[in-house]
C-alpha cells in the first residue's frame, strides 16, 4: 500500500484504463495467446474448416485461375486427394499450401525455383518469428506436410524425426525461460506455438498408430502442467519489468502545476485526467510526458496526468489488465479438453479433395 502523509495515494479506475489505451493504441501491449489458426485448425474442426477455406478461396478466383488453381494444388499434393489424415497437423498445412497457392494464382506473390510455397515473406509463422528454433522446425515441417500425406510410412517416419527434434528444443526453451532467467513475451509465445504444434505432430502419430495413445496422453499432461507455471512466471515477470513514470512539469511553471491539481472530497490528490495522453497546446509546452516500460522494445509515452506516488499502484494495476488482455483461458484449454474430445482427436480421420473439375494427370 502506498502511502500520502495520511492518505492513500491510488490511481482512479480512469487513471488505470486510459494509461491502458495508450499503450493499447501505440500497439505496446503483447500477445501471448494462441494464434487462431492454431486453435481452429489443431481441433476437432479442422475438415470442415479446411473446406470452408477451400471453398472461399476458390469463389474469390476467376474460372482461369481457379484452373490453374487446383492444378498447381494437385501438383503440390503429388494427386487429388490427400488420403492419410486431412485432419489436425495436416490441415494446418494444407491450409497455409491453399493461401499461398492462391497468392500465386493471383498474381500476388511469386514462388522461386526451389522455394517452398509454404515459405512466408514476412518472416512469421503463428505469431512467431521463423528465424527462432521453433519458428524454424515448425516452417520447415509444415513445408513438407503436403507432399507426403499420402505416404503414411514416410509421414510416419518424417513426423519422428521432427517430433524428436522439436522435443529438444521445447526442453530447451523451458529451462532457459524457467532456469536462466529468458522469460519474455516472445519466448512465452513461441513456447505456446510450439507446444500446441508438438502435441498434434503427437497426436497424428498415434492417427498413424506409429506410437501408443499413451504417448500423447502423457505429452498433454506434461504441456498443462508447463503452461500453468509458466504463467505464473510470466506474470512475475511483468511485475518486474513494467515501470511507469507520470507526466511531469518543469520547475519553471510549478504554479501552473500547483493550480491543475486538485483535492478530492476523499482528501486523495488527483490530476486531471486525459484520455489516450492527448493534451492541449497550452499543456503541451507546460508539460513533460509519461512514459511506460512494459519490457524492453514495449515502450510507449503518455500524457495521462496523475501524482508520481500513484505509480507503484498504477503498475500493478497494468499488470493485473495485461495478463487479463491474453486470451489465456483458451490457450489452457487447449490442453485441458474433456478425454472423450482427446479420444475423438485421436481417432479423427478424413480426407481433403480437390474439386472434380481440376484432376489432371500428374506424374
Amino acid at each position: 500500500m502506498i502511502l500520502l502523509g495520511h492518505n492513500l495515494c491510488l490511481p482512479s479506475q480512469v487513471t488505470v484504463q486510459n494509461i491502458f489505451l495508450a499503450a493499447r493504441d501505440a500497439n505496446a501491449i503483447p500477445n501471448i495467446s494462441l494464434d487462431p489458426a492454431l486453435a481452429a485448425f489443431l481441433s476437432l474442426d479442422s475438415a470442415p474448416a479446411l473446406q470452408h477455406q477451400y471453398a472461399s478461396l476458390r469463389r474469390g478466383l476467376s474460372e482461369t485461375q481457379r484452373t490453374t488453381f487446383g492444378v498447381r494444388l494437385q501438383q503440390e499434393l503429388k494427386g487429388p486427394k490427400v488420403t492419410h489424415g486431412g485432419v489436425g497437423i495436416v490441415a494446418l498445412a494444407l491450409s497455409m499450401l491453399l493461401d499461398n497457392v492462391a497468392q500465386q494464382v493471383r498474381g500476388n506473390s511469386s514462388t522461386e525455383a526451389g522455394q517452398s510455397p509454404l515459405f512466408n515473406p514476412s518472416g512469421k509463422l503463428f505469431g512467431i518469428a521463423v528465424s527462432s528454433r521453433i519458428g524454424g522446425i515448425a516452417q520447415s515441417y509444415l513445408s513438407l506436410i503436403p507432399g507426403l500425406a499420402n505416404d503414411r510410412e514416410t509421414m510416419a517416419e518424417t513426423i519422428e524425426i521432427y517430433d524428436n527434434w522439436l522435443k529438444l528444443e521445447m526442453l530447451d526453451h523451458y529451462h532457459r525461460m524457467i532456469n536462466k532467467k529468458r522469460m519474455s513475451s516472445v519466448s512465452m509465445q513461441q513456447w505456446l506455438t510450439g507446444a500446441a504444434l508438438h502435441l498434434h505432430m503427437r497426436i497424428h502419430q498415434v492417427r498413424l498408430h506409429s506410437v501408443p495413445f499413451g504417448s500423447a496422453a502423457s505429452l498433454r499432461l506434461s504441456y498443462k502442467t508447463a503452461f500453468n507455471r509458466l504463467v505464473q512466471g510470466y506474470t512475475v515477470y511483468l511485475h518486474r519489468n513494467l515501470r511507469e513514470i507520470a507526466p511531469s512539469a518543469p520547475a519553471r511553471h510549478s504554479s501552473q502545476l500547483s493550480s491543475s491539481t486538485n483535492t478530492t472530497s476523499s482528501g486523495q490528490m488527483s490530476f486531471n485526467e486525459t484520455h489516450h495522453g492527448k493534451v492541449s497546446r497550452n499543456e503541451e509546452s507546460v508539460w513533460k510526458e509519461g512514459l511506460l516500460l512494459i519490457e524492453p522494445g514495449r515502450n510507449v509515452s503518455h500524457g495521462v496526468r496523475h501524482h508520481p506516488c500513484e505509480s507503484p499502484a498504477i503498475q500493478q494495476a497494468l499488470v493485473t489488465r495485461i495478463i487479463n488482455a491474453q486470451d489465456l483461458e483458451n490457450s489452457r484449454s487447449f490442453f485441458l479438453f474433456p478425454q472423450k474430445v482427446f479420444q475423438k482427436l485421436l481417432t479423427q480421420v478424413d480426407a481433403f479433395e480437390i474439386d472434380i473439375d481440376y484432376i489432371v494427370d500428374v506424374d
